[in-house]
């Protein structure tokens, strides 16, 4: 997994109040517009949306200035976005911002293709502003248990579920970039290592676009790992496991509870402790980490690589697989 270099390079005085507009009003974005509006030191200059019915909702339950488009937000001046529009927009919305020298966040997946990802990566780096994408499940409590729990111990698998009912707002996508990118990208972070080996097995069985998904990988330093996920199961369930040479790691994003297994005997036997977990929101950690990025100067939590790099992946699974693919992952296996 190669390191990520700051994408900022210029800072905002501690003491001035950052501007910050949110593009998007729909359930995502006026998340955003409520968490912004909390933060110390940060003024929330207005949310976007053409629709409506999503600027009266945000009224409603921010009390924030809205506006029918871009150019309206931009005209009252903002330090930094957040983009919660549908992805088919990041692409045209980010690069509109960042020729502004606006510092953004960008919702996951970065773009609609591995290009327009690339594209906004270069634009930000050209420009020297701030490009966060909004991995938010990588600021999961329950999450960064796990991480801390496997802080270099020798990881030999990863096994993540991610179901639950299908979403009556989602129709551009299936559940491999809706709910699938979420993991690769935790995947990546957990081993610190690039995926370099992808299997998919997917099928629509009630969606137009694939609504089960079984993916399994191997990363660079040898990990395999696999990710169950669909839209077929009547409640939500998410659920991390990561077992290495000396723990087995179990940890429920929802309940945010997570266990640990050790000190494995010859005769079977083990101990088991609770690990303790944090209460904090993921939508305002993450937020807090974009805005001290764009104070700092420092690298994002999640960088513009990074979010390419896992729809670079994600991309890979939907992506028809040739017999010589399959001969070939059949001899690396062998």
């Amino acid at each position: 997994m190669s390191s990520a270099t700051p994408e900022s390079q210029g800072t905002i005085a501690p003491e001035k109040a950052l501007r910050v507009g949110v593009i998007g009003a729909g359930v995502m974005g006026t998340n955003h517009g409520r968490v912004l509006a909390g933060l110390p030191n940060v003024e929330l200059i207005g949310i976007v949306d053409p629709l409506p019915e999503h600027r009266t909702r945000a009224v409603d339950l921010i009390g924030c200035a809205t506006f029918d488009d871009l150019g309206g937000l931009l005209a009252e001046g903002v330090d930094a976005v957040t983009i919660a529009a549908p992805t088919h927009l990041h692409h045209e919305v980010a690069l509109a911002c960042i020729a502004r020298g606006i510092h953004v966040l960008v919702e996951k997946p970065i773009a609609s293709t591995v290009a327009e990802g690339r594209e906004i990566v270069s634009a930000a780096r050209a420009a020297g502003v701030t490009l966060m994408i909004g991995h938010v499940e990588r600021f999961n409590p329950a999450v960064a248990a796990v991480k801390k729990a496997i802080s270099g111990e020798d990881i030999l698998s990863i096994a993540i579920t991610r179901v639950g009912p299908f979403p009556p707002r989602m129709s551009n996508v299936g559940v491999v970039i809706d709910l699938a990118v979420h993991d690769i990208d935790l995947i990546r972070w957990f081993t610190e290592s690039d995926i370099v080996d992808v299997q998919p097995q997917l099928s629509s069985a009630v969606a137009e676009r694939e609504d089960i998904a079984l993916l399994q990988f191997r990363t660079a330093s040898g990990v395999l790992a696999h990710i169950n996920t669909n839209w077929l199961t009547p409640f939500k369930a998410r659920s991390v496991t990561v077992a290495t040479r000396g723990k087995y790691v179990s940890g429920d994003l929802l309940t945010r509870q997570v266990t640990e297994c050790f000190g494995f005997q010859p005769d079977g036997s083990y101990s088991m402790r609770h690990l303790p977990v944090g209460h904090d929101e993921p939508l305002r950690a993450e937020l807090m980490a974009f805005v001290d990025a764009v104070r700092s100067g420092r690298a994002p939590a999640v960088t513009g690589e990074e979010g390419v790099a896992s729809l670079e992946i994600a991309t890979q699974c939907l992506a028809p697989r040739s017999d010589a693919d399959r001969q070939k992952t059949l001899r690396a296996v062998s």
